[in-house]
């Protein structure tokens, strides 16, 4: 069985390289939706293959990270990334451009990172992380599987090249979030939201 769970945020970014003129020369921004679709062959305690509310905590944090912030390519300028750091508090480095396809692949590897870690204590099994589907536009959107998320030949996306501002960390209920995510600590999901 599959589930889904819409986020949305507002981001802008500049796609270095792309065909669209506009798109790679200009700051521009869009409302993006974000789909998680999870999977299992099990149903919890609730019948649930996971509880939509245990997904408004941690999940939604780091997709939240993004809202309101600018997602800067590290492969960009200096001069570009400093100044977009100096007239935004909030900011998301990327070690890939921040194009939909990307930030489907980039949402995928921190989900599924964050997934493997949890502890859950209401008889989930064996619940997967089946694809993230990224909405830039009503008419545009990308969808990233686990083959594409760790794809050589897209390029491998290292949890220690995503780098939060302060500022996006500093709203987190655990600032030291992230930290933990690339350390391998565990989580244990609560009982009830």
């Amino acid at each position: 069985m599959i589930i889904r769970k819409l986020f949305k945020f507002e981001n802008a970014h500049i796609v270095r390289g792309c065909s669209t003129v506009k798109c790679r020369s200009s700051l521009h921004g869009h409302s993006y939706r974000v789909e998680l679709l999870f999977e299992s062959n099990f149903l919890d305690n609730g019948q649930m293959v996971y509880d939509f509310g245990l997904m408004k905590q941690n999940m939604k944090a780091l997709i939240e990270s993004f809202d309101h912030s600018i997602a800067i390519w590290s492969g960009d300028t200096q001069e570009y990334k400093d100044d977009m750091k100096k007239h935004s508090t909030r900011w998301v480095e990327l070690p890939v451009s921040p194009s939909c396809e990307q930030f489907s692949r980039v949402f995928f590897v921190m989900i599924d990172r964050l997934l493997q870690l949890t502890s859950c204590v209401n008889g989930e099994k064996e619940v997967k992380l089946n694809s993230v589907i990224v909405h830039e536009t009503q008419t545009g959107y990308a969808q990233a599987f686990n083959q594409d998320a760790y794809s050589k030949e897209m390029g491998y996306i290292q949890l220690e090249d995503i780098i939060f501002s302060y500022e996006v960390k500093n709203d987190w209920v655990d600032s030291k979030l992230w930290e933990k995510i690339k350390k391998g600590d565990c989580f244990i999901n609560p009982k009830e939201v």
